[in-house]
């Protein structure tokens, strides 16, 4: 059999948001029974039929490069993180639905992968607001989800909703909450699994079948994003 072609998808957020019960549950359709820190970089694979049901269907390998680490971390930690931001395709932002300080350190995330190459040019500055005047403009798909959706009290789920909502408008992102050890949440021809397979069908339209990718951008034009606005106070 012919080997397939590859696509790469970083999955980041912070330590404990749940990155590696998550990608377990996508690529091998279990929950993770003991799930542990991933130290470094982990890789596991699923496979994807792209355009399924038509005439121009094909499989692809999506491969999760679920990267460890906080950032927070010391200038010498993201320097051998680094390494893994090369020949990405696309981004799945994690954040735990219950720590709103996971969700604002996305935009670090995102940040820290995205602008690699370069001084950062977006910054977080000291009175909440995210200033990515200059920012390079992204052209790298992205998926937010957020985790452990069962564990929010009922009367605090639209709230958290909303702040969701801002999130995966900002980064111009479908959005998709889950509990990672339900498998339910992407059983077939659910509304999450539908995202999932769309997302992934846009990351392998943007690798092999688009030619001109700066019409696909990942972050909206809005230059600043004033986290004050999500109630992070």
């Amino acid at each position: 059999m012919a080997s397939l072609d590859r696509i790469k998808v970083l999955v980041l957020g912070d330590s404990g948001v749940g990155k590696s019960s998550l990608v377990h549950l996508i690529c091998q359709n279990q929950v993770l029974g003991n799930p542990s820190w991933t130290v470094g970089c982990s890789v596991d694979v699923r496979v994807q039929d792209y355009k399924e049901g038509t005439p121009e269907e094909k499989t692809f390998y999506i491969e999760l490069w679920d990267v460890g680490g906080s950032v927070g971390s010391a200038s010498s930690v993201k320097s051998t993180r680094a390494v893994f931001y090369n020949s990405v395709n696309g981004v799945i932002l994690v954040h735990d639905l219950t720590n709103k300080k996971s969700s604002q350190n996305l935009y670090r995330w995102s940040m820290e992968a995205l602008n690699k190459d370069s001084s950062p040019t977006g910054v977080i500055v000291s009175n909440g607001d995210y200033d990515r005047e200059h920012f390079v403009e992204n052209t790298v798909p992205l998926l937010l989800i957020g985790t452990k959706f069962d564990q929010i009290p009922e009367n605090k789920r639209s709230e958290v909703l909303t702040r969701t909502a801002f999130l995966s408008e900002d980064f111009n992102a479908e959005e998709i909450n889950l509990d990672c050890t339900n498998p339910r949440y992407f059983a077939a021809g659910t509304s999450n699994a539908v995202k999932l397979s769309r997302f992934f069908d846009k990351v392998i339209e943007k690798r092999y079948f688009t030619r001109d990718s700066s019409q696909m951008t990942g972050f909206t034009d809005r230059k600043r994003f004033n986290f004050k606005s999500l109630h992070y106070d």
